[in-house]
């Protein structure tokens, strides 16, 4: 599932938010995206998964909907939980928004899957950074006709920078298409060259799982395989 922003910008009340930015991610790869710490990185994801408007540019997502296929990580003010409530509650807000079962047995079971019982009844605000962006990134994932994942600065809650450049792979490894934005950590600090928000000429994003042939490929593949035989 392939996301192409182009020289996309977004404009709030009081100026601009995010100066003209472009990105090509396709599934199977991750990208890292860096901005200043502010609302602008957080723009630009809300523009990729068609909740914004940009106001100039285009987005476009080849496999769906936007609002559909793109799933925005613990967004600040737009789809961070409330640190109040405990984990079984967000977790159950979370299966009913994919349409999933979400009574008190379901959620248990789920919890318990991912190993993350133990924290039922804890303040979603106590959970460690890294169990909070694993489970929201895994039921985000776990949505029916999500291909894009876009997790909106997850080093805003910690200086871990491993833990969630691993869960990003892992998610891209299993072939769809994951973006992280960040804000507070350095870029040297970061394990990839990012591409950087106000940028029209970015790095590659990174290819973690393998090429799939195109149709014609694999039935020019399969044709040889069968020649040899």
């Amino acid at each position: 599932m392939r996301v192409q922003a182009d020289r996309v910008s977004v404009t709030g009340p009081h100026g601009t938010l995010l100066s003209p930015t472009s990105l090509t991610v396709s599934g199977g790869e991750l990208a890292i995206v860096h901005g200043e710490p502010g609302v602008g990185v957080t723009a630009f994801g809300l523009a990729l998964a068609g909740r914004l408007k940009p106001a100039t540019g285009t987005v476009t997502v080849e496999g769906g909907d936007p609002q559909k296929v793109v799933a925005i990580v613990d967004a600040p003010g737009v789809s961070e939980p409330d640190g109040a409530l405990s984990l079984q509650v967000v977790v159950g807000e979370e299966l009913e928004l994919a349409k999933r079962p979400a009574n008190k047995a379901a959620v248990a079971s789920w919890l318990a899957e991912h190993d993350a019982a133990a924290f039922a009844t804890t303040r979603f605000e106590n959970l460690e950074p890294v169990l909070r962006t694993r489970l929201l990134t895994t039921l985000a994932a776990d949505r029916k006709g999500v291909g894009v994942l876009v997790l909106d600065t997850p080093d805003r809650h910690t200086s871990d920078v491993d833990s969630w450049a691993k869960l990003a792979r892992e998610h891209a490894e299993r072939g769809l298409t994951v973006i992280v934005l960040t804000a507070t950590t350095p870029v040297s600090a970061l394990p990839e060259k990012p591409a950087l928000c106000g940028a029209l000429d970015q790095p590659d994003p990174v290819r973690c799982a393998p090429v799939e042939p195109e149709p014609d490929e694999t039935a020019e593949i399969e044709k040889t395989s069968g020649d040899q035989e």
